[in-house]
């Protein structure tokens, strides 16, 4: 497979989803033991004369599978951060395919984070007036960790000889003179 010649090379390269805690075996699974906890349950309401129950158990295994499917497809939502010697490109992708694309000059672009304790923070890609939130669906802890590793990955853009942030790398100690 032969890459495109012209296309940029990318010095930062995110592609962010929302976490999914159960992965498409475990949905079957889980699926499966309360369809199955369902039933039993339902029959011994059906063998004691209570018939109407084992619809209303299966009306609520229904239920739940077309609740985890609903929450399975928010899991197709995606951000892609990417920074190129010209370009800091943020495209977001949504459920029904739909694109928006946003570029920022990579030299002027500052990434903020509006109260990064709060559970509510957001990162704020901007650039003359005009920013873009993204990973509104990450944790705090990967918010701030996004961020840093983006406003670092800007900062050796901006000025590709120097390898760490003035004061030498983060959380090393000062060499002794």
């Amino acid at each position: 497979m032969s890459q495109d010649p012209n296309a940029p090379e990318w010095l930062f390269d995110a592609i962010l989803h929302p976490h999914r805690s159960l992965s498409r075996r475990g949905f079957q699974i889980f699926m499966a033991a309360l369809g199955l906890l369902s039933l039993f349950v339902g029959l011994l309401f059906v063998a004691n004369g209570a018939w109407p129950i084992l619809g209303f158990y299966g009306l609520e295994v229904l239920i739940i599978y077309i609740a985890l499917k609903a929450n399975y497809r928010q899991g197709l939502v995606y951000e892609k951060v990417r920074l190129s010697e010209t370009t800091l490109l943020v495209e977001r992708g949504n459920l029904r395919g739909h694109r928006e694309v946003f570029n920022f000059q990579p030299f002027w672009a500052r990434v903020h984070v509006i109260d990064p304790t709060d559970h509510a923070s957001r990162v704020v890609i901007s650039s003359h007036g005009r920013g873009v939130t993204v990973g509104t669906f990450l944790s705090p802890e990967e918010r701030l960790d996004f961020a840093k590793a983006l406003t670092a990955a800007l900062e050796f853009q901006r000025h590709p000889g120097r390898l760490f942030p003035p004061g030498g790398a983060a959380g090393a100690a000062a060499p002794a003179e």
